[in-house]
């Protein structure tokens, strides 16, 4: 008997298919010509391939010829021993919660006081806030890549924080994106809005988490503002499952003396890729960038920053860890644009790289672009294995091999935690080091 195939059709083809639906699906409008815009600009980018210079190493085909629901399921049975164990230990936390793109405040601890705090969604549904999205929705307008104006046309999840002026938050705020109990690859915009005023602090944690066997794949968009004298500290912990796809696009921009830092730790996820950029737009700016990347099987990590040094006397600080095993791909680009009156810029840049396996591969591209002459610029990478002497001399002491591999990875990685300054983050990503490496040591 002859059976016709069923055609698949690709992401492009849904995107385009299902926007009609999604925008009847709103409540709101006002943001329609916006999404169509953006919209339109992505029909005539289409997904980028190998041949893109952007995407030379990372092939997307994986992604892109899938199946995928826009409409997730909202129903959830998540349980407290679920979320206990996606926890940091963080008693001294507060969380927020999102299950299936929705905020769920049942499952959520917020005692923040003197800030606005909204899901993207509700944001979204009160006119109120128009003027906020007149000011800051069309930032990215500029920005050329197809995900960052496909999340334009379909962002809907996601949260909305304005810290006010000289507000400083003590507590970390860890925040949960959850999926479960989806029958079908499920399809996830993601839009992050953090505005931090003048003289104000806070400290956000991002996880994502799929408890399902089928695929998700969230494009994710958070743009940080930095007000002059603020300081914004974003963590980024990746250690989702193996069906899950994160394509992560991370603008923080800042004015004369704030600090921004952005720390990216990547263990899990089957592709993950995070783009990075830095707007500086005053003097006597710092931002840190740092990012561990510890990998095996077949997954892949793709990190592409750039920094914009637009201003006299900024600093900028890039370290990047990587780990891989099996037949992991690791791959690092990371820029930096000096402007011709940016003089007295401080720019660094470093990767470094271990291969514990012969299938692992690193591709890596640290670049400067530099038109001002009074600067101190560097960048540089390493690519090699484990010092054998240094192994030898730990297992000379009794240590067994994988301990002692253990030790050095973990000294190798540990510069890249230098600043952050939450304990229970620091004691999460040891014991995801030593999980990944299959020993059982306390650092």
């Amino acid at each position: 008997m002859n059976s016709e195939s069923v055609k698949i059709m690709t992401l492009k083809e849904q995107v385009i298919e299902n926007h009609n639906d999604f925008l009847e699906s709103l409540h709101h409008r006002f943001l329609d010509d916006d999404r169509k815009a953006a919209l339109q600009r992505f029909e005539n980018i289409g997904f980028p391939t190998k041949k893109d210079e952007e995407y030379k190493y990372t092939n997307l085909k994986e992604i892109t010829e899938k199946e995928y629901n826009f409409f997730p399921k909202e129903s959830h049975n998540i349980t407290k021993e679920q979320l206990d164990e996606l926890h940091l230990g963080e008693e001294n936390f507060d969380w927020i919660t999102f299950v299936n793109g929705k905020l769920h405040k049942e499952l959520s601890k917020v005692s923040i006081e003197n800030v606005e705090f909204l899901s993207f969604n509700y944001a979204l549904n009160d006119e109120k806030h128009k003027d906020i999205f007149d000011k800051y929705f069309n930032t990215i307008a500029a920005d050329k890549s197809a995900f960052t104006n496909l999340n334009q046309a379909y962002c809907k999840y996601g949260f909305f924080l304005k810290v006010p002026k000289n507000v400083v938050i003590e507590k970390p705020i860890h925040v949960f994106y959850i999926s479960q109990n989806q029958e079908e690859n499920t399809f996830y915009n993601t839009r992050n809005l953090l505005i931090v005023e003048e003289g104000a602090k806070v400290e956000i944690i991002e996880s994502h988490h799929n408890f399902d066997s089928t695929y998700v794949l969230t494009n994710s968009v958070t743009e940080i503002f930095t007000y002059p004298n603020a300081k914004a500290d974003w963590h980024k912990l990746q250690n989702d499952n193996d069906t899950s796809y994160l394509i992560d696009n991370t603008f923080a921009k800042q004015e004369k003396d704030s600090l921004t830092t952005v720390n990216t730790f990547s263990f899990g996820g089957k592709l993950v890729r995070n783009n990075l950029d830095f707007i500086q737009n005053g003097s006597n700016i710092n931002s840190f960038m740092n990012g561990i990347t510890i990998i095996g099987k077949d997954q892949l990590v793709d990190h592409h920053t750039a920094v914009h040094h637009n201003q006299p006397n900024c600093e900028s600080y890039q370290n990047y860890k990587g780990i891989f095993n099996g037949k992991s791909h690791g791959v690092f680009n990371g820029k930096v644009f000096v402007d011709k009156i940016a003089q007295k810029t401080n720019a660094y840049q470093q990767n470094n790289n271990v291969l514990l396996s012969e299938g692992a591969t690193i591709d890596t591209k640290p670049q400067l672009e530099i038109f001002a002459d009074d600067v101190k610029c560097s960048h540089g990478c390493t690519v090699g294995q484990l010092n054998e002497d240094a192994l030898f001399y730990l297992r000379a002491r009794g240590i067994s091999k994988k301990e002692a591999q253990a030790l050095l990875l973990y000294a190798f990685a540990n510069d890249a935690m230098q600043n952050i300054d939450i304990e229970p983050l620091k004691e999460k990503i040891s014991k995801l080091l030593a999980e990944k490496l299959e020993v059982d040591i306390e650092f």
